[in-house]
């Protein structure tokens, strides 16, 4: 998959305008994006509504897309990426099999080019997790992780690496990563794997190196993220904003 947003219309037969819904809902999920001069933007303005309200123990908000969904009927507790124990589907959900990758001995790329125009309050990602079509499927490889409040002028904490989450057959390995870079501009952010190694890259510069990454196929995961509980009170008019260049997986 080689998405470069030149089409005037998101494709969704690659990707899910909303994050996790099972756990929320449809509407409550739904990203605000826009697509224009060959750029993905994903935004999250001062009227959008809470992620999971009511559910999820402290106030979201997200705008994220996915290449995947699975989870099972309202009531249940099958679906991905849940964020704590007895969590239930509220509502039901459609599976969808967009763009999953790796999950072989060859070597498996995913990443993007984008910039990043965070507020202290907000954090964008692009990670990778399993299916969970079978629960022990459901680790996670994190492409990228940038708070805020990890932003300096000429550097950035980078978080990259593993979460194991319910795969018993995966080390926990997360690190955030000084980088040297303004990530205003547009940089690339990469992770290729195999069935023993994985390699984390920004800008084609090999950052980590971990051994024994998921062993299946993973779906994508793009979203920029805003906490309101980490206001300052002179905040809610800023705008947090993911601006994709173009995202590659194969």
């Amino acid at each position: 998959m080689f998405d470069d947003f030149d089409e005037p219309e998101l494709d969704r037969s690659v990707w899910l305008p909303h994050y996790l819904p099972a756990w929320s809902s449809q509407g409550a999920s739904r990203a605000t994006y826009r697509i224009h001069s060959s750029r993905l933007e994903l935004t999250i303005p001062p009227e959008q509504g809470l992620w999971a309200e009511g559910v999820h123990e402290t106030p979201l908000r997200v705008s994220g897309l996915q290449t995947g969904n699975y989870s099972g009927p309202v009531g249940s507790t099958i679906g991905q990426q849940p964020f704590r124990d007895g969590l239930t589907v509220q509502e039901a959900q459609e599976e969808f099999r967009g763009c999953l990758v790796g999950g072989g001995a060859r070597e498996a790329r995913a990443g993007l080019r984008a910039s990043l125009h965070l507020s202290p309050r907000s954090m964008a990602s692009l990670w990778l997790i399993g299916f969970e079509d079978q629960p022990e499927r459901s680790g996670e490889l994190c492409v990228m992780e940038v708070f805020g409040r990890d932003i300096a002028r000429d550097q950035a904490l980078v978080g990259i690496g593993f979460h194991r989450f319910r795969d018993p057959g995966l080390a926990e390995d997360f690190a955030r990563i000084p980088v040297p870079i303004d990530v205003t501009e547009p940089h690339a952010y990469e992770a290729r794997w195999d069935d023993s190694r994985a390699a984390f890259l920004v800008d084609g510069r090999v950052l980590r190196l971990l051994d024994a990454p998921p062993a299946y196929p993973l779906q994508l995961m793009l979203a920029v993220f805003d906490f309101p509980e980490w206001s300052d009170g002179r905040d809610g008019h800023l705008v947090p904003r993911l601006s994709v260049d173009r995202v590659w997986a194969n």
